[in-house]
């Protein structure tokens, strides 16, 4: 049986803040439900483009606190500068906040976004120079690539100075070919990177929700793979059945091939994710 900490591995999901108090308590619903069956090692709550929704991310962070919730805030650098940064970290030091996921961050729509940091790896760094050892810092990596990378190895380089400033360990971009994971594994070995690289996971329960993230994010999903769900689109349980499937056939070769972890991207929904859950504590 595996739990959220089974041979050092950890297991954890992310959530995005809720725009009404409805969709606030559906998220500790939410919570509760995945407490109750895998009991994650903690949960990240997104930050929106440009800083869109750094009040709500606050406000969830707080809630899933008071609820005795590990949480882990989305940090970006994309419309913050070194002052809202450093009344950010004082905000999640003072609620006992012990670990970031630090992102760049999606630019807003319009493009109007002032930083005061340019890379994932200078906002890294100035976290480490203002608080020391505080926070465990995960940051993102593209086994795929970034959809805005200029080549596979510049994207590679981008990794490597988020680690040498501080990173602790990275979560991964999801995806549904193993070898790119393992690819870029092979990559980081090479380069002497230590840190874990924990894969991100999406479980499957939309087709064109699915395809339109996809999309955004440069995450390839297989044509075999593509073309089933779309067959399925219109029978719920059909396609609910396959997802469960592939993701966790993709989760059980991952764990089998060594990886630290898994973190799954929720979308502030428990049913897919415990489903995965349950299939890998057989």
């Amino acid at each position: 049986m595996k739990s959220s900490s089974d041979a050092g591995n950890v297991y954890s999901c992310e959530f995005f803040p809720p725009k009404t108090e409805a969709g606030m308590e559906k998220l500790l619903l939410t919570l509760k439900q995945l407490d109750t069956c895998m009991q994650p090692a903690f949960y990240s709550v997104t930050f929106g483009a440009g800083g869109s929704s750094r009040d709500r991310t606050l406000e969830t962070v707080d809630q899933l606190s008071m609820q005795n919730a590990v949480v882990a805030p989305h940090i970006s650098c994309i419309g913050s500068n070194r002052e809202q940064i450093r009344q950010l970290l004082d905000h999640y030091i003072a609620r006992g906040v012990t670990r970031l996921v630090t992102l760049r961050g999606d630019r807003p729509g319009d493009g109007a976004a002032r930083s005061s940091f340019k890379h994932a790896s200078e906002l890294v760094e100035f976290i480490r120079n203002e608080t020391g050892e505080h926070f465990h810092i995960e940051v993102a990596a593209y086994p795929e690539y970034h959809p805005e990378s200029i080549s596979p190895q510049s994207d590679f380089e981008y990794f490597k100075r988020k680690v040498k400033a501080g990173a602790d360990s990275a979560i991964t971009q999801y995806f549904y070919n193993i070898d790119a994971y393992l690819h870029f594994i092979d990559n980081c070995e090479k380069a002497n990177l230590a840190v874990p690289i924990v894969p991100g996971v999406m479980p499957i329960t939309n087709f064109k929700g699915l395809v339109r993230f996809s999309d955004n994010c440069g995450a390839d999903i297989p044509r075999w793979i593509r073309k089933q769900l779309e067959a399925y689109q219109d029978d719920a349980d059909s396609l609910f059945a396959f997802g469960a499937d592939i993701v966790t056939s993709l989760c059980s070769r991952l764990l089998e091939s060594g990886a630290p972890g898994l973190h799954f991207y929720t979308l502030n929904q428990s049913k897919a994710t415990n489903e995965i859950w349950r299939r890998l504590e057989l």
